[in-house]
């Protein structure tokens, strides 16, 4: 599919040819969605802990005489019924993550790509790069100008100097083509992917 570049002065900078086997298959939401999360497990910090039963402070000793007493029997104050009873089945320390095959992964990632696509949200960009001492003013001034309110660009290598300037802006995120991912792709309205990234998109999904 052949598709305008323009740049990012809002100017016309020729075609490029989209491969349809990545910018024009059938999205599947089952698979995006089994790839988001899978993503946001993996980021979950999963550091959560409540004390049980042996982990609170508090005397091992038996509270009072087994029978006899008309109350229930008690065999120990660290027992969850207490006020400072330790927690049943409270949440510990552990890694949310899990597995997902490659192919899955790719799948939804592609499925991403020609969401945006099929959509009207994808943009090609000449060149994602700013001139030394860029600032995020100007930067903002192009980006209004091109219409975008919340955009991820992608490019091969992401200038630093262009990522300077454009992480301050609010909804604005640039990311290299290795970490391109569903759950952004998806969390930007638009999507901008440079002739660079076009390239490094078909070699990292060949």
């Amino acid at each position: 599919m052949q598709v305008n570049v323009i740049t990012l002065d809002n100017a016309q900078a020729g075609q490029v040819e989209l491969p349809d086997e990545l910018f024009a298959v059938t999205p599947r939401a089952d698979i995006m969605a089994r790839v988001v999360h899978w993503q946001l497990a993996k980021r979950r910090a999963g550091t959560h802990k409540a004390k049980g039963m042996g982990e609170v402070s508090g005397t091992t000793k038996k509270p009072y005489r087994q029978k006899g007493t008309g109350s229930a029997r008690q065999g120990s104050l660290r027992a969850p019924q207490f006020r400072t009873g330790g927690v049943v089945h409270g949440p510990v320390v552990r890694d949310h993550g899990y597995s997902l095959p490659k192919k899955v992964r790719r799948l939804g990632l592609i499925s991403a790509l020609s969401q945006k696509a099929a959509d009207g949200k994808l943009v090609v960009l000449d060149a994602a790069t700013a001139g030394e001492g860029a600032k995020t003013s100007a930067m903002a001034k192009q980006v209004k100008a091109l219409g975008w309110s919340k955009a991820l660009v992608i490019d091969a290598a992401v200038d630093a100097q262009f990522i300077r300037a454009l992480r301050n802006i609010p909804g604005m995120d640039a990311l290299p083509t290795m970490g391109a991912n569903v759950y952004d792709i998806l969390n930007h309205d638009v999507l901008v992917v440079t002739r660079a990234g076009v390239e490094a998109l078909k070699e990292r999904l060949a």
